[in-house]
Formats: structure tokens, C-alpha cells, sequence
């Protein structure tokens, strides 16, 4: 008996110690990856200082990155040891925030891989060696005193020569398309060392012999990013690089950067299914707007012609050249003051929204965009950049113009700033999670956008039947990049279908679509991610809306759908059901 009672309790005893293991060892194993975190980041910033810079982290400034054949290696011997270490983790004893860490620092160490071993294009894009950017952002920013980034300027400098002598190495027959961009951008950022150095320099409080000093190397730095310009122009390329990726790649591709539920084949099935649907709706309303705007003018019996004539009527109301920027900044403050008298979510009022021009260093891809501080520099200034019609004929700014009419740039400006972009990186910088903020998914970040869009109209903003059938042209937009961009890349779409996707099914005018085909023959699976993340959130609002019935709160699912940061949203979306089910 007094056997029996021993074995009981060093059974007891046993139990009550495996008990607390179990307890302890997801504690220890979550401590233990946010160390690594914390290692992994620095290594990644001592590889990627501009990107590190790019985040708010200010202290590699000075570093710029040489890509040779040993910096290639560098970065395959990190995503390779750090893919080795990522297994001492295991996901059973992680929470759920740093199962996605988890989840997105492996996707980035893959693309990484795949990027440098299958894509390749260092050999045939030249635009992506252009030191303008980086250094611009030096000059621009605010995160220390003008002579403590002017010296970082002034170091940083002297790798110029050589790292243009890599890119020269590194390219093999470049696209045409990647060449003619890498011409016009760099050739383009030669004024942040003519014109804006020598501005900053005039506002420094610098020795006179180190500003010498900084001048001297600005010249060698333009003449080093004028031979490589004039050096692209020569290349005797007889066989360059066709722009499409090929089915196989941009397969590959599409699953590491937009990390959705969905593969590309099923996105652009069901891109092409919601084209049909746009153009029943658009139809309805363009009908019934027939009378105000046509007259007695007979209707087609083309229902896209009856509707392309309907948009084109309504597009004539537009602002001018000269105002486009500021119709935008009038624009801002009433997107504000909506969302905030209809409850949609917050916004933080200390967080600033500039708008400007788009840097040279910048121009040839997209009209406009947003450059958003990083969560290293969470108060700087968050930029909205608009392209500029300067120098542009008058029939192409009269088409831009008409694209961006006074319906369709408020929805741009839904979709750029409030409460678009701008209002969904801001949150994004106050994630708890480093990891989210700095590999923010593109397909979250630009769903976000797209749903905000829609959103605004469900909730009654400028309700109109031009504003709704002007919603649904540009929703049209976003579906019709995600056929376009799989069709190009995939199906060797020509130029010619291209247009008649984007003008005829599509009511683009000629401007926007030349600029969609320039955009789509310089980046591959981008816009495929408007789309696709736009699908999966406005899917997921909906599915909650059924189950919550009249208890669903939308102010309470924007927050907490942003509070996960730029995660992809099938990761967002199982940790909000996981926190339902509690």
C-alpha cells in the first residue's frame, strides 16, 4: 500500500512537471523568436541599407551597396542560413502573431532566392541600378540635422563610380523597355546632386573645405550616372530580352509576392467573370442616364458603345493642368472630414500627409502614388506624388485629364490617401509586429485601397448615378490590370489587344492606356495585386456581415483589420476568426 501511494504521487508530481514544461515552452520558444527577429532585422539592414533607410533606419546612410557577383553571393549564403535557422522554431509553440512573422520572413528569404537564382533581373532590367532615389531621401529627410546627412551624403558618394561599373558587368541583352527607363530616370536624378546638394550645401553650416569636397564628388557622381546613361544608349544589343515573364516564372512569382489564397489562373478567371458583371451594372446606369446627358440622340445598339458614350460626355467635366495638384490638396481635408463624420474608422490627425510633385527619380511608371515614412520614422512626412503634365502636348493632357475627371480623381484620392493608402500604412507603422511593417504585403496594401473605394460609395459618399457608374469604370481599371498583366505576361498579349481591353472593354482613354502598357511592360505581377487583395477583403467583410447580422460593427473591422499591420490577408483573416471563436 505504501508502494502504491509512493507511485501515486511520483506520478502526481511527474504530471504537475510536464504540465509546466508544456507551459513554459511556448513562452520560451516566443521569447526565443523575438530575439531572432530582433538579429534577423539588423543582418537584413547591414545587406539592404537603403532599404534599411527607406524603413526610417538612418544609421547605414552612408553604406551604398555595390551589387557585384560577391554582394549576389552575400545575400544567397543570409537567405540560406537564415532559412536553416527559422527551423529551430517550431510553429506548434509560436503564437499566432509570430506564426505569420514566421510565415512572411520565410516567403521574403525564398523570394530572395528566387529572385537572384531563376528571375535574374539584375542581367536584364538596367532601371534597377539608379542611385538618385536613395540619395534624394537624404536630402529630403528630417530624422537628423542637415551637416549629420550631408556628411552620410558625402561618404555614400564614393562608391558611386564603381557600383555603376557593377551594373555595367551585371547587364546581359536588356529589355528595351527596362533600358529606355533606366535612360530617362537616371539622366532624370542628376538634379539632386546639381540642384538639390547645392542647395542643402548653401543651408549647411559646413567648413567651406568639406563643401568643396562634397561639390568635387557630386560632378564625378553625375559624370559616373551620365556614362552609364550614354553607355545604355550605345549597347550594341541585337537580341534583348523580351519583357514578359512566361507562364512559369510569373507563376512562381504571383505566389511569392501577393501570398494569396488563390493562385494566379483562378485570379484572372475571376477577374474576367467580374468584367462581365461591371458592364451589366454600368449599362443599367448608363442607360438611365442617357437622357440627361444625350438628348434625343439615339442610342447605339452596342451596349459598351452606349456606355464608352455616356463616360465620355461625363469625363468633359475635369479640372486643368495647372490645377490638377492642387484640386487634390482642396480635395484631402474633405475626404478627412467624411470618414470621420460617418464613424468609418480613425485617423490619426498627427500623422502628416504632403502632397507633391513626383520626383524626376521617380517619374515614368505610375501617375501618382504615396511614399509613406517607415516604422523606424513613424512621425516623418508621408508624401502623396503626383506626375506632372508639364511639357505634355495639349491633346494628351486633355485625355489624362479626362481620365482623372472630377468624379474619378476623388476616388483617386480615396484610394491614394483617405482612407486608402495613406490611412492603412499609418496603421500599419503602429503594428506591434517590425516584420509586418517592413515586408508589407502588396496585395493587402493595395486591396486595402481598392476596398476603400467601394467603401466610400456603400456609405453614401457623393452618392450620384455619374458617381457610381464612374466607380465601376475605375473598378473596371483593377480588374482589367489583373487580365492584362496575367495575359502579357502569360499569353504574349499584344499591344494592339492590349488596347482593346483597356479603351474599348475597358472606356480608358488613349493616354491612361499607353501609360497602362508602358506600366505592364516595366513590372510583372504588381497589378495583379489590386485585385486580388481587393477580393479576398471585400469577401471576408462580407462572410462576417452574414454571421454577425445586425451585431457587425464596420468601424471595429476596419481597425482591427488594420491593427494586424501589411500582413496578406489570408494570414489577417485566420488570426480575426481564430479571436472570434475565444
Amino acid at each position: 500500500m505504501k508502494k502504491n501511494i509512493i507511485s501515486i504521487l511520483f506520478l502526481v508530481l511527474l504530471f504537475s512537471c510536464q504540465k509546466k514544461e508544456e507551459t513554459k515552452a511556448p513562452i520560451d520558444s516566443n521569447k526565443a523568436f523575438e530575439k531572432y527577429k530582433e538579429n534577423f532585422v539588423t543582418s537584413l539592414w547591414e545587406l539592404y541599407p537603403d532599404w534599411a533607410a527607406s524603413q526610417g533606419y538612418h544609421q547605414l546612410d552612408s553604406v551604398l551597396v555595390v551589387s557585384d557577383n560577391v554582394y549576389k553571393k552575400r545575400q544567397l549564403d543570409f537567405a540560406h542560413a537564415q532559412l536553416d535557422s527559422l527551423q529551430n522554431y517550431p510553429l506548434e509553440n509560436l503564437s499566432d502573431n509570430n506564426i505569420i512573422d514566421f510565415y512572411m520572413i520565410q516567403n521574403q528569404l525564398k523570394s530572395s532566392i528566387f529572385s537572384i537564382d531563376k528571375l535574374k533581373s539584375y542581367e536584364w532590367n538596367p532601371a534597377e541600378y539608379n542611385v538618385c532615389g536613395a540619395f534624394a531621401e537624404i536630402l529630403n529627410g528630417k530624422y537628423d540635422a542637415l551637416e549629420v546627412r550631408l556628411h552620410s551624403f558625402n561618404i555614400k558618394m564614393d562608391a558611386i563610380p564603381v557600383y555603376y561599373e557593377a551594373a555595367k558587368a551585371n547587364i546581359k541583352n536588356p529589355t528595351l523597355e527596362h533600358t529606355a527607363l533606366a535612360i530617362s530616370q537616371n539622366l532624370g536624378g542628376v538634379s539632386v546632386f546639381e540642384k538639390d546638394l547645392i542647395s542643402a550645401l548653401g543651408k549647411s553650416k559646413l567648413s567651406n573645405t568639406e563643401k568643396k569636397e562634397i561639390r568635387d564628388k557630386a560632378k564625378t557622381a553625375v559624370h559616373a550616372i551620365v556614362v552609364y546613361a550614354n553607355w545604355l544608349k550605345d549597347l550594341n544589343n541585337k537580341t534583348p530580352r523580351s519583357f514578359r515573364l512566361g507562364e512559369k516564372l510569373y507563376a512562381e512569382k504571383f505566389d511569392l509576392d501577393i501570398q494569396s489564397s488563390y493562385s494566379a489562373d483562378t485570379i484572372f478567371a475571376k477577374a474576367v467573370n467580374h468584367k462581365k458583371e461591371l458592364h451589366e451594372k454600368m449599362f443599367v446606369l448608363a442607360d438611365s442616364l442617357w437622357p440627361k446627358y444625350m438628348k434625343s440622340i439615339p442610342k447605339p445598339d452596342d451596349k459598351l458603345q452606349l456606355i464608352k458614350m455616356v463616360i465620355d460626355k461625363i469625363s468633359l467635366q475635369h479640372t486643368t493642368p495647372s490645377k490638377f495638384q492642387s484640386e487634390i490638396e482642396k480635395q484631402i481635408p474633405e475626404l478627412v472630414a467624411y470618414v470621420k463624420a460617418k464613424d468609418l474608422l480613425y485617423i490619426d490627425p498627427s500623422k502628416p500627409l504632403v502632397v507633391r510633385k513626383e520626383p524626376s527619380y521617380m517619374a515614368g511608371v505610375a501617375g501618382a502614388s504615396i511614399s509613406a515614412p517607415g516604422p523606424y520614422d513613424k512621425n516623418a512626412n508621408t508624401y502623396y506624388n503626383v506626375g506632372s503634365m508639364s511639357g505634355w502636348s495639349a491633346v494628351k493632357s486633355e485625355s489624362y485629364l479626362r481620365e482623372y475627371n472630377d468624379y474619378i480623381l476623388q476616388i483617386l484620392n480615396i484610394h491614394e490617401a483617405i482612407p486608402g493608402h495613406y490611412t492603412q500604412l499609418v496603421y500599419s507603422n503602429q503594428s506591434p509586429s517590425l516584420i509586418k511593417a517592413i515586408f508589407g504585403n502588396g496585395a493587402m496594401v493595395e486591396g486595402w485601397a481598392v476596398y476603400a473605394e467601394r467603401m466610400m460609395l456603400e456609405s453614401g459618399y457623393k452618392n450620384s448615378p455619374e458617381m457610381w457608374l464612374m466607380y465601376y469604370k475605375w473598378n473596371l481599371r483593377t480588374t482589367s490590370n489583373a487580365i492584362l498583366d496575367y495575359r502579357v505576361h502569360t499569353k504574349n498579349m499584344s499591344k494592339e489587344e492590349a488596347m482593346n481591353l483597356l479603351v474599348t472593354e475597358a472606356f480608358q482613354q488613349q493616354a491612361e492606356a499607353e501609360g497602362k502598357w508602358n506600366r505592364v511592360s516595366l513590372s510583372q505581377v504588381q497589378l495583379c495585386s489590386y485585385f486580388t487583395g481587393y477580393t479576398e477583403i471585400y469577401d471576408f467583410r462580407e462572410m462576417l456581415k452574414k454571421e454577425e447580422g445586425a451585431t457587425f460593427n464596420l468601424k471595429q473591422f476596419h481597425e482591427k483589420f488594420l491593427s494586424y499591420g501589411s500582413a496578406p490577408v489570408k494570414y489577417i483573416k485566420e488570426l480575426m476568426m481564430k479571436e472570434r471563436k475565444k
